[in-house]
């Protein structure tokens, strides 16, 4: 008995004091942030700079702007190293500074937004353990010969960034004090060799926030940065390294991605005037991404355009890539919630600026930029523009109704469908795109629940209380407007999920993934001969190469390139390679029909009298990097030919590679990332894998006709 008392005391105790320390530690963070002052420089005000502004204002920053009314002359260090007007105005007005305990965040502000506010960022500087924290990135600037002198991390980006950091005073004076440069030096190229002087690193202690839990530089690394949506709050969220940073710096090339990150972070946005597009996606889906890119391409004024996005699936899609110079979204939705279809048409009803709602599906590909002003010009409450499947005759409306309401086919509904019939049709059910006017919802459609029922779907639900009403639904085919995508049989087990979409939307598969000069080799003669019977053509985009090597990367088990291999049979490898089997990743089918479709009319064209149906046992990715394997031994392939896509680009991704062809002592050693050599396989084309020396080289390699 007394030994269970002793240990309950002994449990108070330890919670106590464990409590104790986090009251503290919170008491810590709160001096601290009464010690934080945000500097930077502004010579004047422009929308970005008070947009940086509205954010530290926030989030309660004190902000303290320097050479404001001064003339630039900094340079223009987005194209060109410059930028050494700043560190002069900060050296200048650290030597007014006494405080010795002072925390200086040192920030960019015509491109910078707060994400959060002084504790957090506090916090985490705290925990860095450092006196002077810089922000990181991936890629090295300007001098990429000081690649080699920074110090290596085991995670995260290894080079320094000046558009932000953060430090002690006497420590950032200490920093500064060398500074004798003119004001359009490089004040990258200035800190860089500060870090890069190992006692100077280290007298003054400098870290990088090399995983982005502080600071967020863009450039390089708009595929790890997406949105989080909080109630009533955004953050950008960086997926490689899972980090919420307090600060989105949208440095060199990536204006525009911050200004659309802008309008979000760091809170939500409100209503203005125009026409609301009502967005849902109530299950997984294909090409999201694409699907808000080509909403930014409609011809209507952006500033009319309002979004409201419901999403009722299990996983926030990633906006990253969409772009805009002015607010097009203006409110999102992420909820589960079947009444989000009457809340979407009421904000419409009850905004008196709304003209017309227009409810978009996510499955559905616009193709037409001119819809909305097609759609508004045929003045009716309620129409619809015809899209189908491609190959079937399913479509968005219906031409009939069966007794019990449901569908039944028109007479005249293939033809309508298959455009033998073209005009503009009173139609009894329309779903996934249709505009309706906003005069309509403030009149005869005045209920709240008008995609509400018991026993009906909400879009039937929503055209039973329309035609109950005695009000008429429009379909028209006399434009063509797009498409709508198969969703049947969509799967979300892998990292780049529409790669394996080539069988259910092909079309969408190579709008996305196959070069966009493909369908011009023949035409325009894009096809080369580098080496005799050798033939380099484009055929991957940027976005395909990139899905690939990321998908090989998240699956991750790379082969040892030992001789001995279980993959393949009897599991002896001659020449073998650190690679991964498209197999392994259940890719084999749709790969050897991307070789069917794309390949084998080249291989048709250029080896006349041979036809091929690409049957191939061996497909697969190849890493190069210097300290693993950077070349292959001269070799023959084990097939008639070979394909062999580049991946990545030299001189960006990696240094050295290529490949030679022994016999015609020809090389080939600047690949174009996207472009596929092709070249036979056995007897003539001996050949060998050219040494990279840094960086990591990607190929995508099939050996085809064994």
């Amino acid at each position: 008995m007394l030994l269970s008392l002793l240990r309950q005391v002994h449990n108070q105790l330890i919670m106590l004091f464990a409590n104790t320390l986090i009251i503290s530690y919170q008491i810590v963070i709160s001096c601290l942030a009464e010690k934080l002052l945000v500097v930077t420089v502004a010579t004047k005000e422009t929308d970005g700079f008070r947009r940086f502004m509205r954010s530290a204002k926030h989030f309660n920053y004190t902000v303290e702007v320097l050479g404001a009314g001064e003339e630039w002359k900094g340079g223009d260090y987005m194209s060109a190293p410059g930028g050494g007007q700043k560190v002069r105005l900060l050296k200048a007005a650290l030597e007014q500074m006494k405080t010795e305990d002072l925390i200086i965040l040192f920030i960019d502000s015509y491109d910078v937004v707060f994400a959060s506010g002084p504790k957090e960022l506090l916090k985490k500087f705290q925990q860095a353990k450092h006196k002077v924290v810089f922000s990181s990135e991936s890629l090295i600037w300007p001098d990429r010969h000081l690649e080699d002198k920074h110090p290596y991390v085991k995670e995260g980006n290894r080079f320094l960034g000046s558009g932000g950091f953060i430090g002690y005073l006497p420590n950032i004076k200490k920093m500064v004090a060398d500074w004798t440069g003119e004001d359009n030096t490089s004040d990258q190229l200035f800190f860089t060799r500060t870090y890069i002087d190992s006692d100077k690193r280290k007298s003054i202690n400098i870290t990088l926030d090399t995983k982005c839990r502080l600071f967020q530089n863009l450039h390089g690394a708009l595929d790890e940065v997406v949105l989080k949506f909080e109630e009533g709050r955004v953050r950008a969220r960086n997926v490689l390294y899972d980090t919420l940073p307090v600060i989105i710096h949208g440095n060199g090339p990536t204006k525009l991605q911050i200004n659309y990150l802008g309008n979000y972070i760091p809170n939500t946005w409100t209503f203005e005037t125009g026409c609301t597009v009502y967005i849902i996606e109530s299950k997984p889906t294909p090409f999201v991404t694409v699907f808000f890119e080509r909403l930014l391409t409609l011809k209507y004024p952006k500033n009319r355009l309002n979004l409201f996005i419901y999403n009722q699936v299990n996983k926030c899609y990633r906006m990253k890539r969409i772009t805009s110079t002015h607010s097009c979204a203006k409110y999102i939705l992420l909820k589960f919630n079947l009444m989000v279809f009457d809340i979407g048409v009421d904000m419409c009803r009850n905004n008196e600026d709304c003209d017309y709602l227009f409810s978009l599906d996510i499955e559905v590909v616009i193709k037409n930029e001119d819809i909305l002003k097609i759609l508004i010009e045929y003045n009716l409450p309620i129409v619809a523009p015809m899209i189908t499947r491609i190959g079937r005759l399913w479509s968005n409306f219906w031409g009939a109704l069966s007794a019990d309401g449901y569908y039944a086919r028109s007479e005249d509904y293939v033809d309508i469908v298959q455009e033998r019939r073209v005009g503009v049709w009173n139609v009894p059910y329309v779903s996934n795109v249709y505009l309706v006017k906003a005069s309509l919802l403030r009149s005869e459609l005045q209920e709240f629940d008008l995609f509400t029922s018991k026993i009906l779907d909400p879009d039937m639900a929503f055209c039973h209380n329309v035609r109950r009403k005695g009000i008429f639904m429009y379909v028209t085919n006399q434009h063509t407007f797009g498409r709508i995508l198969s969703t049947e049989n969509y799967q979300t087990t892998h990292l780049h999920n529409d790669l394996w979409q080539i069988f259910e939307n092909p079309v969408d598969w190579q709008e996305r993934y196959i070069h966009e000069n493909y369908t011009l080799i023949m035409k325009n003669k894009l096809i080369e001969t580098p080496c005799p019977d050798v033939y380099w053509f484009p055929l991957f985009s940027d976005v395909a190469c990139n899905h690939i090597v990321e998908e090989m990367e998240n699956f991750g088990e790379w082969s040892g390139g030992a001789n001995t291999d279980k993959r393949i049979q009897g599991g002896y490898e001659n020449v073998p390679t650190i690679d991964i089997h498209m197999n392994q990743i259940n890719y084999e089918k749709e790969w050897q029909k991307f070789l069917v479709e794309y390949v084998a009319p080249i291989t048709e064209k250029m080896y006349p009298g041979y036809y091929t149906k690409c049957s191939t046992p061996l497909n697969f990715v190849v890493k190069y990097k210097p300290d693993e394997q950077p070349l292959l031994v001269p070799h023959h392939d084990a097939s008639t030919f070979t394909i062999n896509i580049a991946l990545n680009r030299k001189d960006v991704d990696y240094q050295g590679g290529g490949c030679r062809f022994l016999r015609y002592n020809c090389s080939i050693q600047a690949p174009r990332k996207g472009w596929a050599l092709m070249h036979p396989g056995r007897l003539t084309h001996y050949h060998e894998g050219l040494p990279t020396t840094a960086g990591v080289r990607y190929i995508a390699v099939s050996f085809v006709d064994p």
